[in-house]
């Protein structure tokens, strides 16, 4: 996961809405299963996917009163501290 990304998704969510974002993850979930892709282009959708989860859980934590830096810093760490275990 990307820091950047999900911060840049998260103001695309807070300016436009959700939604969009939802779409677009079911839209790569629906092209995942596309029998020709290669790994590495898994990977690559995969990770997007990720990202876009990652924002929308950010976006949740925002409207339910966390400030922005704290809820992108808290939401990485909890990312970090899942993958040391």
């Amino acid at each position: 996961m990307k820091l950047p990304l999900i911060k840049q998704l998260t103001n695309f969510i807070e300016e436009n809405d959700e939604d969009f974002v939802v779409e677009a993850i079911e839209t790569l979930e629906a092209i995942t299963e596309v029998p020709s892709l290669k790994d590495e282009e898994l990977d690559v959708i995969g990770e997007l996917i990720s990202n876009m989860y990652g924002a929308i859980e950010v976006h949740k934590s925002i409207q339910s009163g966390m400030d922005k830096k704290e809820a992108l810093n808290g939401f990485m760490s909890r990312v970090l501290g899942s993958i040391d275990q």
